[in-house]
């Protein structure tokens, strides 16, 4: 571990989205195989992935977290061991893990591999962190409930080598960190098998039993506290704060996630460790940092309760998605001279404003014009998905780039 700098930790849903992490400058990624992890609705990785993913992180230079964090019930530990050697034998960095019988059996199955407590664990002061290295874990995953204040005295009371990773960005579940029975109650989706339906996202209304059909929303006050729809959690703004509290891995969340959604909030949180990197003193977050991660599709932000529950605690507005950006191409060649053909998502007009996202700069904003298909017919509107569309740029395209614009509002 950089003993002045955070790790950035991305996740991983799929293959796809590891490779964007990386290519955006990610040092490790997590990511769960096809059963044990937390993220059920994510593709994930099957046996053959996650040996494949595992080398081509490595490849490189970044280190890949294995999340085997459900709760298991009973029929579920006769497939853990074959599963636990296989995630040794792949060359797994760490294990994130939470129930007990699991760390039991990886101790067993996979003892080479460190263990890194799940924030399923609910880890809220040093003596229960403390507990956890006492039983060998590497590092633990705090809980979300936590104040930066918090950290930084749990930080003081347990060992150094003892490395302490943080949420920093991402959803807020609405229970002691993750450990939530809403989704099994009313759906039959269990959250702690990683199977959760998010109901917490869901718009509520109160019917009282004497008016059937009549509905009243809910809503809060400045005293009242919602159970449910949850902002996002955003500390891009505050890595000074994140690292003067002692947290060793700024964690990104976000499996179920798009690429695009990795690619940019990635992308967004290793220039601003950069910038702080380079220049703590006098750190000023980059400008294009805060309007990347604006860019993708997010609820309102808020810091969680780093900086106290008074302020900023679970306090909701509504629950709607803010998606003012949308993805309309992706490259599939790119030429040293500057050429490049994407496969279009959605429509461009001739002429209107694009932006293109690239690892490690800030986007490049620029005009549709001299587009052309395969054909080389320069049309006023490309509307066709996957066809190719080919642009020229004053400089050589990433194969990671990304093509997007402002989202068109309805007439």
């Amino acid at each position: 571990m950089n003993n002045t700098m955070p790790e950035l930790l991305a996740p991983a849903g799929d293959i796809e989205k590891m490779r964007f992490a990386i290519a955006y400058g990610a040092d490790a990624v997590y990511f769960a195989g096809q059963r044990f992890g937390m993220r059920a609705a994510a593709a994930n990785f099957d046996d053959q992935e996650l040996r494949a993913g595992i080398a081509y992180a490595h490849a490189h230079g970044v280190k890949c977290y294995i999340t085997v964090n459900i709760m298991p019930s009973e029929g579920d530990l006769s497939a853990l061991p074959a599963y636990l050697e296989l995630l040794a034998d792949a060359g797994a960095d760490a294990l994130i893990v939470a129930d007990v019988g699991v760390i039991r059996l990886a101790k067993r199955y996979a003892p080479k591999v460190p263990l890194h407590i799940s924030t399923q664990t609910s880890i809220l002061n040093h003596e229960a962190a403390n507990f956890w290295a006492d039983l060998g874990a590497e590092r633990v995953v705090l809980a979300r409930e936590l104040s930066l204040d918090e950290i930084a005295e749990i930080r003081a009371k347990t060992p150094k080598e003892l490395e302490i990773e943080a949420f920093v960005h991402g959803a807020m579940c609405i229970s002691y960190s993750g450990r939530c029975l809403i989704s099994q109650y009313m759906t039959g989706r269990d959250a702690n098998h990683g199977a959760c339906a998010q109901p917490c996202r869901w718009n509520y209304a109160l019917m009282e039993e004497k008016r059937p059909g009549e509905f009243f929303p809910v809503e809060e006050d400045a005293r009242g506290t919602y159970l449910y729809n949850s902002k996002d959690m955003c500390m891009i703004e505050h890595i000074p704060e994140l690292v003067r509290a002692g947290v060793d891995s700024f964690k990104i969340e976000g499996r179920n996630k798009t690429a695009y959604y990795t690619a940019c909030v990635t992308g967004a949180y290793r220039a601003a460790i950069d910038a702080y990197a380079a220049n703590p003193a006098g750190f000023v977050l980059p400008q294009f940092c805060r309007e990347e991660v604006n860019k993708v599709s997010h609820r309102e932000y808020y810091t969680g309760f780093y900086f106290g529950s008074e302020e900023n605690g679970q306090h909701y507005g509504d629950s709607q998605y803010i998606r003012e950006y949308e993805v309309v191409g992706m490259p599939v060649d790119c030429g040293e001279d500057g050429h490049a053909v994407f496969t279009l998502k959605n429509r461009i007009f001739k002429g209107e404003e694009l932006e293109l996202v690239q690892p490690g700069q800030s986007p490049y904003c620029f005009h549709a014009d001299g587009v052309v298909n395969d054909e080389g017919e320069a049309l006023d509107l490309f509307n066709v998905p996957q066809m190719r569309v080919h642009f020229s740029f004053p400089f050589a395209v990433d194969e990671y780039a990304i093509l997007r614009k402002k989202k068109e509002r309805p007439s």
